[in-house]
């Protein structure tokens, strides 16, 4: 799979788990202390973000980190 294609996936999954936990762009970014235009970059492919990001994502959806990748 390719690096755009993946990290596409990657941001959908993200959106879809912030989504269902009923959370906007804005909340997610403030539960994790990152900006909303990455949030925002993050779900659209835009960043292929390190391991401790998705870390912080994941905690803040209370969600295990492999979850993210379940695409």
């Amino acid at each position: 799979m390719e690096k755009s294609v993946f990290t596409k996936k990657l941001g959908k999954q993200i959106a879809r788990l912030r989504e269902e936990n009923e959370l906007t762009q804005v909340q997610l970014a403030k539960k994790c202390n990152k900006h909303k235009q990455n949030i925002n970059r993050l779900e659209t492919g835009e960043i292929n973000p390190t391991a401790f990001y998705l870390h912080e994502i994941a905690m803040a959806l209370k969600v295990p980190t492999t979850k993210l990748f379940d695409f």
